[in-house]
């Protein structure tokens, strides 16, 4: 498995609530892509979503986002952690 940050735009305002409920939406179905969403965080100023997750592929990563009706902008792989 693979680890991948995804970036949303355009979410200005959120609230940690709707962060959370966005959160919980990828937690519900992200099993069937073989997909585990670790942490999310926002800024809600700028409107940026950064989700840490481990994946198959960054196509199952965006594919489970796109079920849940947030899809990604970007999706990078982190391939170096410490």
């Amino acid at each position: 498995m693979a680890t991948f940050m995804d970036v949303h735009h355009g979410m200005s305002g959120i609230t940690e609530e709707q962060l959370r409920a966005a959160h919980q939406a990828d937690l519900a179905i992200e099993g069937d892509e073989g997909v585990h969403f670790q942490q999310a965080w926002a800024d809600p100023e700028s409107g940026t979503v950064y989700c840490l997750s481990t994946a198959p592929s960054k196509e199952a990563v965006q594919r489970v986002h796109e079920r849940s009706g947030h899809p990604a902008d970007e999706i990078h792989p982190v391939p170096l952690m410490v």
